[in-house]
């Protein structure tokens, strides 16, 4: 799959550079001309800044907006993401699939410039490649990045370092609060993926989840983010598919079929020691999946909200 999320991407932060000072995002450049957008490290951010950056991750490929919540689950905002290109969208660009580690320096690393990469086993087996002249990637990080890990980046990507443009925010930010929880859409995805359930198959997605108050603590910040997808997220597909496939795995999307599903997510991290690579990899899905298949008009609606679990992990 060919692509250029890179470049659509590359348009959208030339317009936060443009209007900076209005979204509050710190605009710098490393010695080896890295572009580093700054969405809450040194700076505020805020609700437009984040909007801004989840398009960014998405690669342009999505519409992300923010709403009104259902009071019955959350009593107040939702971020809520529209793609007719949920693959290029979600595993082409806003997978948080590139941990970025020197020395001391940690990130997680998203976004467009994965695809320019090329190294991870979903990017192959798709058989996604970007041949654009730009990168652009999204670090999950409460520290900016250095020359030398601007160079390491850009070196992975194959591109020049005047080229790359770096996208930070840490969790606890408003930006990167916004930013997580705009993952509904690609978490169902990549849980699909792992069920080996063919993604071009999906012609269209649409998610929403609430948007949770940023937490000072790192524990309940990755918590609640993570939270809002599990236990409130609702993500809808429209696929092109045979029906007994959708019958294979549908009950086995979303979150409580994980047997870690139930409690707060900062609870079960804190169980595991922190470790993240512990926790089942198949609690990571919105709560409720409604599929709706092109071929046969069939729909299917699986999964369970927790609006009990989301007020005790937002409320703490």
């Amino acid at each position: 799959m060919k692509t250029s999320v890179n470049e659509s991407a590359k348009l959208l932060c030339d317009q936060v550079q443009e209007r900076a000072n209005l979204l509050r995002v710190g605009v710098t450049f490393s010695e080896s001309g890295s572009r580093i957008l700054d969405f809450g490290v040194k700076t505020l951010g805020g609700i437009e800044a984040g909007l801004m950056l989840s398009k960014i991750c998405m690669g342009a490929a999505a519409d992300v907006e923010l709403t009104n919540s259902d009071d019955s689950i959350w009593p107040g905002a939702q971020i809520q993401v529209k793609t007719d290109m949920p693959v290029e969208a979600c595993m082409a660009a806003q997978y948080a699939g590139w941990p970025i580690q020197e020395e001391k320096y940690f990130a997680m690393g998203s976004g467009p410039m994965r695809s320019k990469r090329g190294r991870e086993h979903v990017l192959e087996v798709l058989a996604i490649q970007d041949d654009g002249h730009h990168g652009v990637g999204v670090l999950e990080t409460d520290t900016l990045p250095s020359d030398a890990i601007c160079r390491k980046i850009a070196e992975a990507c194959k591109v020049d370092g005047s080229q790359l443009t770096l996208c930070v925010a840490p969790t606890r930010s408003i930006a990167g609060t916004i930013q997580v929880v705009a993952r509904s859409v690609e978490t169902c995805l990549h849980k699909m993926f792992e069920l080996k359930f063919d993604l071009l198959r999906i012609v269209s997605g649409y998610g929403e989840a609430p948007l949770p108050p940023p937490a000072i603590d790192f524990a309940k910040g990755i918590g609640r983010t993570n939270d809002a997808i599990l236990y409130g997220g609702r993500v809808t597909l429209w696929l092109d598919a045979d029906d007994s496939e959708i019958d294979s795995i549908a009950p086995k999307i979303p979150s409580c079929s994980s047997g870690d599903w139930g409690q707060p997510f900062a609870r079960i991290f804190k169980r595991y020691n922190y470790d993240f690579y512990k926790v089942d990899p198949g609690l990571f899905s919105p709560a409720v999946i409604s599929l709706f298949n092109l071929r046969s008009g069939k729909s299917w609606k699986v999964g369970e909200l927790r609006p009990d679990v989301l007020r005790e992990s937002f409320s703490n």
